[in-house]
C-alpha cells in the first residue's frame, strides 16, 4: 500500500485503526441481538422468500464509515512522501580547445594520423568534463571558433568530428589562435580559465605575435597549456600522386621555445607528445591539473499525502449519508 519512500508524521496515531475490529464485532453483536418489532406465531411461510436487494445491502453504510474512519486515522498520522536528491556546487572552469589543423597535422607518425589522434583524445577529454563549459578554436592560417563555450557536450563533440585539414587555407598562425582563445575566454565569469593549445609546427602566419597573445591572455586570467605534436626526428608525410597516394619523410619542426614562453607568461605548462599513448597522457594530466571543484548538498523533501486519505474519507461518509436517506432508508 505504501512505498518505502512513505513515511508517517505521527505515526503513533495508526494505533487507533485496532478499534476498528472492535466495532465490527460490536455491531455484529448489536445486530444479532435485535428483536423484532413485531411478533408472529409462525414464519413457515416466509422460509423460501429470497432476501430483498435492499436487505443484502443493509449493512453497507456501517462497513461505509468503518472505512471513512480508517482512511481518517490514516490522514491525521499524515502519510508523506519524501524525495531525495542533491544540490551541486561548483567553482567553475571555462576551457578553450584550440587545434592546429594545418596540413602537417596529416603526418603518420601517430595513428591514423596527428589530427585524428589529437580529435580522438580531446573528445575522450570531454566526456571527462561535468559541469565545466568548452568551447573549440582551429586554426591553420587564419583561426575561427568552430564552438563557443558550451556545456552541450554531444553538440560539441559532434563539431569535434566534422574537423578536417585544409577548412582554412594552409599555414600556421599560433598568436592569431591564441588571441582568438582569449577573446572566447575574457568575458568569461569563470574562476578558472583555461586554453589548451595544440600544434605541430612554427609559427609562420598571422598578423599577431604569439608572445605578445600570450601576455594579453595572461592579463585577463588565462592559463595556457601547449601541447607540442610531433615524433622526434623525421615523420612519413602522405602525398597524393598520379599513381595514388605515397609517403615521404618530412622533418619535424616544432618551435618547442616559443610554446615554452606561451606556456610560462601564463602560468601553464608545455608538453611534448611524440606518440599516441604520450598524447592522452598529457590530457589525462592536463585533467587532474584543471578539475572543477564539486562540493554536493544532500537533501529530502517532503510531499504531504494526507489530501487525499482525507477526501476519500469524505466520498465515503457523503455516500453513507446518501443511501442512508434514500435507498437506504429505514422507517420506524
Amino acid at each position: 500500500m505504501f512505498s518505502d519512500d512513505v513515511k508517517f508524521a505521527n505515526p503513533e496515531v495508526l494505533w487507533l485503526l485496532l478499534i476498528i475490529p472492535f466495532m465490527v464485532y460490536w455491531y455484529w453483536k448489536k445486530n444479532k441481538k435485535i428483536t423484532p418489532d413485531l411478533k408472529y406465531s409462525s414464519i413457515s411461510m416466509l422460509k423460501g422468500a429470497s432476501k430483498t436487494l435492499r436487505e443484502r445491502l443493509a449493512h453497507i453504510p456501517y462497513f461505509l464509515r468503518l472505512f471513512a474512519i480508517a482512511l481518517l486515522i490514516i490522514a491525521i498520522a499524515r502519510p508523506q512522501n519524501f524525495r531525495s536528491g542533491e544540490n551541486i556546487y561548483t567553482e567553475g572552469i571555462d576551457i578553450t580547445v584550440v587545434l592546429d589543423i594545418s596540413s602537417s597535422m596529416l603526418a603518420e607518425d601517430f595513428r591514423p594520423n596527428r589530427l585524428e589522434a589529437a580529435k580522438q583524445v580531446i573528445d575522450e577529454f570531454i566526456q571527462g568534463r561535468v559541469t565545466d563549459k568548452i568551447g573549440l578554436v582551429i586554426f591553420s592560417r587564419e583561426s575561427f571558433t568552430q564552438c563557443p563555450l558550451t556545456i552541450d557536450y554531444n553538440v560539441l563533440r559532434n563539431l569535434l568530428k566534422d574537423i578536417k585539414s585544409g577548412m582554412i587555407e594552409d599555414g600556421t598562425a599560433i598568436g592569431t589562435a591564441i588571441a582568438n582563445g582569449v577573446n572566447r575566454l575574457k568575458d568569461s565569469k569563470a574562476k578558472s580559465k583555461t586554453m589548451i593549445l595544440l600544434t605541430d609546427g612554427v609559427n609562420t602566419a598571422g598578423e599577431i605575435d604569439p608572445v605578445s597573445a600570450a601576455k594579453i591572455a595572461n592579463a585577463f586570467g588565462i592559463r595556457i597549456y601547449t601541447i607540442g605534436v610531433g615524433t622526434i626526428g623525421e615523420a612519413p608525410y602522405p602525398f597524393q600522386t598520379p599513381f595514388g597516394r605515397s609517403y615521404q619523410n618530412v622533418k619535424v619542426e616544432i618551435d618547442e621555445k616559443l610554446l615554452e614562453r606561451v606556456a610560462e607568461i601564463t602560468k601553464g605548462k608545455y608538453f611534448r607528445a611524440i606518440n599516441n599513448n604520450k598524447l592522452k597522457e598529457i590530457y589525462g594530466e592536463i585533467d587532474k591539473l584543471e578539475k572543477t571543484r564539486v562540493e554536493v548538498y544532500s537533501y529530502r523533501t517532503a510531499s504531504e499525502l494526507y489530501y487525499n486519505w482525507a477526501l476519500a474519507a469524505f466520498i465515503l461518509l457523503l455516500i453513507e449519508f446518501i443511501l442512508l436517506r434514500t435507498y437506504l432508508r429505514r422507517i420506524p
